[in-house]
């Protein structure tokens, strides 16, 4: 991957200027969602202490299609591995939970009751604290369900509108768990704010399945609008313009064009097209060209054939026209304009991998939110964050002694 240089200015923010800066957060949470929640607040610039089991959370043995979780949703966050069911271990993730600004979680409801962590215990104790609870289901009658993002996706009609007619297909990444997780953040700053006005928390819920209903509520409006139930999109569907489609190239690679003003099909039909079809009275407007697709469409892939996919995208760049060659997930670490404006940033994980994580999709005054701290290793800051409440060696080393932390 290719680093901004080195000689160059910064892309992101110094750390004293994060707009969090002072902002504790304890994060109890595991997989995505509570840990997207954590990784924005932390790279917002908030002290994030990240609540580990003795033995890690367990996203860090995943393989596979999960291999990626740890590595980009935990950075910038102090890993504190502690037994959450010995009494000594609550008393100190009480302790923590009592000077924090933030305490965010993503359990089933009620689970850290028996732990006192529960929002009711916590703001009981620090009437100050925000509680973020990131949950399957806000307030109804499913608010008991344990959720997965695929379990919403297809009771949320994601699944269907993604797929074919006869195959529901998840979209495939985990978009309710992390967009979920941004209205955790955007809940948990709006409380910030009021408490600014107040002095007191307030109880944030942020649900997968309402992140859904959100997600597809274009779809829920245009049946309601036409009484047509919308096609899946795998499903063959024609688009509402003429020229909006994904064209094969002379070098056998694919790019999607799309055509969607007057103005463009007309740049378009003068670059590509042969002489007199910018002119043409039948593709005047986009209803006509809509209407044209069935001999436009095929036509268009007629001269895009005898392209190079490369001249093809430097043509369109040129023309100011809308493009994208079809592009891997991995071929991102390629590309010019994530690797040279600093939304690659190079990682070193616990194991000692080394990768490639995405900066939040942020800048403030041209600069975006950087990396302060790659992953941690399991209960890297523990013996840091207990001395900061006041445990000496002694303590602290009984506490290893008899199993109750890590690190």
């Amino acid at each position: 991957m290719t680093s901004p240089s080195a000689s160059a200015p910064s892309p992101y923010l110094a750390p004293d200027d994060l707009p969090l800066k002072g902002v504790r957060v304890l994060e109890i949470s595991h997989m995505i969602m509570g840990p997207a929640t954590g990784m924005t607040l932390a790279d917002l610039g908030a002290e994030v202490i990240k609540v580990e089991p003795v033995e890690g959370d367990r996203t860090r043995r995943l393989k596979s299609a999960g291999i990626g979780y740890f590595p980009v949703f935990n950075r910038n966050k102090q890993s504190f591995a502690v037994d959450l069911k010995s009494a000594e271990g609550r008393k100190l993730v009480q302790d923590l939970a009592d000077k924090a600004d933030i305490v965010l979680e993503n359990f089933r409801d009620d689970s850290l009751l028996q732990y006192g962590l529960d929002h009711a215990s916590v703001r009981a104790r620090n009437p100050r604290a925000i509680y973020v609870s990131l949950k399957g289901f806000l307030s109804g009658p499913y608010q008991e369900r344990t959720a997965l993002d695929e379990v919403v996706q297809m009771m949320g009609g994601m699944a269907y509108i993604n797929g074919s007619d006869d195959r529901p297909q998840r979209a495939a990444p985990s978009v309710n768990d992390i967009l979920g997780g941004q209205f955790g953040v955007i809940g948990a700053l709006s409380a910030l704010h009021e408490r600014e006005r107040t002095g007191v928390g307030k109880y944030v819920r942020a649900g997968l399945f309402e992140t859904n209903l959100l997600l597809v509520a274009q779809f829920i409006t245009q049946f309601e609008l036409t009484g047509t139930p919308a096609l899946p999109f795998g499903s063959k569907r024609e688009p509402p313009w003429g020229v909006y489609d994904l064209f094969t190239t002379k070098d056998g690679a694919r790019v999607f064009v799309a055509v969607v003003s007057d103005a463009q099909w007309r740049t378009f039909a003068a670059t590509f097209m042969p002489a007199g079809w910018a002119e043409d009275a039948r593709l005047f407007s986009a209803i006509d060209r809509e209407a044209a697709r069935p001999w436009v469409v095929p036509a268009v892939a007629e001269v895009l054939k005898n392209w190079n996919s490369a001249d093809l995208c430097e043509a369109l760049e040129k023309a100011k026209l809308s493009y994208a060659p079809v592009n891997q997930p991995h071929d991102l670490l390629k590309d010019p304009h994530l690797t040279q404006g600093g939304a690659l940033m190079p990682t070193l994980l616990p194991t000692g991998e080394h990768v490639s994580t995405p900066a939040l999709p942020l800048e403030f005054d041209g600069l975006k939110v950087g990396k302060r701290a790659d992953p941690p290793q399991v209960g890297e800051h523990t013996v840091a964050i207990l001395k900061d409440l006041g445990l000496d060696d002694e303590a602290i080393a009984l506490l290893r002694q008899h199993g109750k932390i890590g690190g």
